[in-house]
């Protein structure tokens, strides 16, 4: 008889972590919720410890210690231990609390979330309440009706230990129905998948196939039906005891698979029974040597490797132990013993204690002293699988990512997951010998390999949907607080050639460059000063596209309401040349004043065009004849600072032709409509630059 074992036996990492903390955790006002894995054997060893089994937080007592198991919780229980003031140990399996937090955020969003898995099932419970258990719950093939996913937008989780076969088919019926895009998440573990794989690979091979599983167990039952689908002879057992080798002595293949919930040992006394029972050696004695051989090939010391011994004997040398599955004792060297001082009377024949193998190889070498070291690593990779971040230098890359080391494990991290965005392969050798902030993936550990898959985006992503949060956060209470009108005061951050951005309250503001002056301004800084701190006027509120556009000039007075402090009507002012037009010219007399010189109180002679005095630029002195700050209008005139010309006399008729002192080409004047409010004020306003100067002096002959 040929007997194979599956690799992938034994606790999976999250159970295993559950099982040490429970056999280690003090068990005074120590409650469970619910079974800690699906093993009665387990059930009765942590029961036996003095740790209580119960059903709901409501049976704990106010600040006692619960465990809380590898399947995970609803977010609600969280919530209630609080309340209680009770401890909480968390043993959620990584791959659940990866699971756990897809749902939460799902729960976010308007779409329809699925969970594939088995409706009753811890895990499938506890993920339905990070939803508001508002989920989906699909088995196969309990679920039919796919119709009710149509025209919907739907995201799917699956229980980590569903049939990978299973899933793939319930996805495909979803995605016809819907004929939307269907998000999936594929949340089944990798320690299930492999196991299933190898199920499927052993059962198809073998004769009949042992499973050993707890009989409630998810995962073991999953194996079960993958194997009853390959092979015809499935032995189900919940444990060695039910175990009779009378089942498989006619077959000449026997495989055995277990559940993540069933420790090695189980499987170990399933192969003594086989090798113990006297009638199935009578039988097959040349077979059953192979299954001893091959139990002793599977038992196989690994460097590393931390084993459980047996203490035989001590004396001067050092501990004689005896290590599981082997027949012989072994000497655990005095030197390599932890203790201040070595004493055989100390250590008494069949007390267990735990040592590492240095060396596998013959002779055995077994150390206790670096022990420590180990269980610190250990202790390390349950916390990272727990969720918590590390990091590592990354000393090289592959095709596929980025590697490096902590501890004995090899990390790698996936091209994928080094930044938010993927990194291409010829890019990959930039990151060595750089720091990477983690968070695993996935652990795997066996005895020929340990290493932890990690992600680096995962947590520039957390940081950046932190950020968002905070800043929505902000954002809404900023806008709750704000109002069109209101003065504020904000700091200048950055600015461009159409403003500057003002951070008010943790919030960016504009401030455009037309706001910050009356009298405009080319350049930003011309006015504020980058880091400086302004008073602004809130002048308009977009909540909707998150801006704000607030003003420095409206809380400036503006130049013309100042005009009647600084200036009165006689009075002489310097300006500047700014704009000339067919009237007359515009005269700057400082920032955002600015005065009107008509044509006729440019000379005293007459001119056809204001330019054949004036330039742009020009500088001159002028008399303010009207000043009206009310409607910002200032009348000047320069030919008022002007001395007067001879008056030229007026030949009699008896002398000659009559002459006057008007150019001899000079045009009639003509009083046309003019839409320039400026030109109509300047040429009807009080009679001024109304006459010539020949009609003056007529006047005053007259007179």
């Amino acid at each position: 008889m040929q007997v194979i074992i599956a690799e992938h036996g034994g606790f999976c990492r999250g159970v295993q972590r559950a099982v040490d903390t429970a056999m280690t955790v003090d068990p005074v006002n120590t409650y469970i919720l619910g079974e800690l894995i699906h093993n009665p054997t387990v059930t009765k060893q942590v029961s036996a410890r003095g740790i209580v089994t119960v059903d709901s937080v409501s049976q704990v007592p106010e600040g006692a210690t619960l465990i809380l198991r590898s399947h995970g919780v609803a977010e609600k229980v969280y919530r209630d231990c609080a309340a209680k003031n009770i401890k909480i140990i968390d043993c959620t399996c990584p791959f659940v609390r990866h699971t756990q937090k897809i749902v939460a955020s799902l729960a976010k969003t308007d779409k329809t979330i699925v969970i594939v898995g088995e409706k009753t099932h811890p895990e499938v419970v506890g993920l339905n309440g990070w939803c508001g258990e508002n989920a989906v719950i699909i088995d196969f093939p309990d679920f039919s009706d796919f119709s009710v996913f149509e025209g919907k937008n739907v995201a799917i989780v699956s229980q980590t230990t569903f049939s990978e076969e299973k899933f793939e088919k319930i996805i495909k019926n979803i995605k016809k129905a819907c004929k939307k895009t269907v998000e999936i998440f594929k949340t089944i573990c990798y320690t299930t998948k492999e196991r299933q794989r190898e199920a499927e690979a052993l059962s198809a091979q073998c004769d009949a196939v042992i499973v050993l599983g707890g009989l409630n167990s998810s995962n073991t039952e999953k194996l079960y039906e993958i194997c009853k689908a390959n092979c015809a002879n499935v032995i189900r057992l919940s444990d060695a005891s039910g175990f009779d080798p009378e089942q498989i002595k006619s077959f000449n293949k026997v495989g055995i698979v277990s559940g993540a919930s069933t420790p090695f040992a189980q499987t170990q006394e399933v192969l003594f029974k086989m090798d113990n029972n006297t009638e199935v050696k009578a039988t097959n004695e040349n077979e059953m040597e192979k299954v001893v051989a091959q139990m002793d090939e599977q038992s196989k010391l690994k460097k590393g490797q931390l084993v459980k011994a047996i203490i035989s004997k001590a004396s001067d040398e050092g501990v004689a132990v005896l290590l599981p599955l082997f027949k012989k004792e072994i000497l655990l060297e005095k030197e390599e013993i932890d203790c201040e001082e070595y004493k055989p009377e100390n250590y008494t024949e069949g007390d267990e204690i735990e040592v590492m193998v240095v060396n596998p190889a013959n002779p055995v070498k077994l150390s206790q002293k670096i022990i420590a070291k180990i269980k610190e690593e250990e202790s390390k990779i349950a916390s990272i699988e727990s969720g918590e971040e590390f990091d590592i230098v990354c000393t090289g890359y592959n095709k596929g990512g980025l590697t490096g080391a902590m501890g004995t494990y090899s990390v790698f991290v996936p091209a994928g997951s080094i930044r938010i965005g993927y990194v291409k392969e010829e890019d990959l050798p930039k990151y060595v010998g750089k720091k990477l902030r983690l968070k695993a993936l996935e652990i795997k550990k066996s005895d020929r390999k340990k290493e932890t898959i990690a992600s680096q985006s995962i947590i520039l992503k957390e940081e950046r949907e932190a950020r968002e949060q905070a800043k929505k956060e902000r954002e809404d209470a900023f806008f709750a607080t704000i109002h069109v009108d209101d003065v504020v005061e904000g700091k200048v951050e950055r600015v461009t050639n159409f403003g500057a951005f003002v951070s008010v309250n943790g919030f960016d503001c504009l401030a455009h460059i037309s706001d910050l002056s009356w009298t405009g301004v080319k350049n930003v800084t011309d006015v504020l000063e980058i880091g400086g701190t302004y008073q602004f006027k809130v002048l308009k509120i977009d909540q909707e596209n998150k801006k704000v556009s607030i003003g420095y000039k409206q809380l400036q007075p503006q130049p013309w309401d100042l005009v009647a402090d600084k200036y009165a009507e006689g009075d002489v002012v310097h300006g500047k040349v700014v704009r000339i037009v067919p009237f007359g010219a515009f005269v700057e007399i400082e920032d955002g004043i600015d005065g009107l010189v008509h044509v006729s109180q440019i000379s005293h002679e007459w001119l056809e065009n204001p330019t054949s005095v004036l330039s742009i630029g020009e500088e001159i002195d002028a008399k303010i004849l009207v000043l009206d700050p009310a409607n910002k209008k200032m009348t000047l005139s320069i030919k008022a600072l002007l001395p007067e010309p001879e008056v030229i006399k007026v030949r009699s008729k008896r002398e000659g032709e009559e002459k006057s002192d008007r150019p001899k080409n000079r045009k009639p004047r003509q009083f046309r409509e003019n839409n320039d409010e400026d030109e109509v004020r300047e040429w009807t306003e009080g009679g001024l630059g109304g006459a010539s100067i020949a009609e003056m002096l007529q006047n005053k002959n007259d007179n």
